[in-house]
């Protein structure tokens, strides 16, 4: 048994969740993959996936597992990719995390490009807007739009955007439009909510911030839902220019607060800071970069 051709076969079998898949992907016998994960499982004397007639689920030694062969395999792609990487034609697998509104608005025209140009490249995309541990789900790139940067992070800036406070004509017809932000407290705000969220946004006044409690009874965690929300006069939402550009532009909201707003936020790219950067990545980062730059 070949370790390494094994371990690749069950890292591509857990992160698919299927045989079949797998198969499909080598274009192999179903045979094949389930004969070399049962191989691997003898060689180790652990079992690492439970197998249904439906589904297949990690045990908790094929969840430590899956996370050293990450590693391991990493270490081979560093080692094999450091021999000529300036000259090789970049191949391989990437796992991106992308903020899924911005990702599908402004990224995926890019990655789509990139997909079409390099074509021995596997991009795996995962849509969401709560802050992934790199390191912990195996990704190797993810673009981050923050202010607030974590100690250790790898990142390279590619762009940023604004927030905007905005309301509906109607809303703010009926309910007078916000002059300060402490005017918020009399109106229904639409929240961007994660897990951990306090109900409070951040201005700025001078020289000071201002943290304003927020309340409203619609909360979600996707900017497009609230500014649709906004649009159609539910309340005060606060978003990122770059989902509120369209409505603005057909006149379904309007910015307000705009002498209070803070400073603009970084748009990143962040790596995995225990990990040597290949160069399919690398070449990836480069692409982005360009693209937001003359996008």
């Amino acid at each position: 048994m070949d370790k390494l051709d094994a371990m690749q076969t069950f890292v591509r079998v857990a992160e698919a969740g299927s045989f079949i898949a797998v198969a499909n992907q080598l274009q192999v016998a179903r045979s094949v993959v389930t004969r070399q994960v049962a191989a691997l499982e003898k060689h180790l004397g652990t079992k690492l996936i439970t197998r249904s007639t439906r589904s297949l689920t990690l045990t908790a030694a094929g969840s430590a597992y899956l996370e050293k062969c990450r590693v391991i395999l990493n270490m081979v792609d560093a080692a094999e990719s450091s021999l000529a990487e300036e000259k090789a034609v970049p191949r391989g697998r990437i796992r991106l995390g992308l903020p899924l509104s911005y990702g599908l608005q402004e990224l995926m025209p890019a990655l789509l490009d990139f997909a079409r140009d390099q074509p021995f490249i596997e991009l795996i995309m995962d849509l969401s807007d709560q802050r992934a541990n790199l390191i912990e789900e195996g990704l190797d790139l993810s673009i981050r739009i923050t202010a607030d940067l974590q100690p250790g992070d790898i990142v390279r800036r590619l762009g940023q955007c604004h927030l905007l406070t905005l309301a509906s004509p109607d809303y703010l017809a009926q309910h007078g439009e916000p002059r300060h932000p402490s005017d918020l407290r009399h109106h229904e705000c639409l929240i961007y909510a994660s897990d951990n969220t306090t109900a409070q946004w951040t201005y700025r006044e001078g020289e000071h911030t201002l943290q304003v409690p927020v309340r409203g009874r619609i909360l979600a965690n996707n900017g497009v839902a609230l500014t649709e929300a906004a649009a159609r006069g539910m309340g005060v939402t606060r978003q990122p220019d770059f989902i509120a550009a369209s409505y603005l532009a057909q006149g379904r909201v309007k910015a307000v607060l705009q002498d209070f707003e803070t400073p603009p936020l970084g748009i990143y790219a962040v790596l995995p800071s225990n990990r040597y950067i290949p160069h399919r990545v690398s070449v990836l980062i480069e692409h982005l970069a360009l693209a937001l730059q003359t996008g």
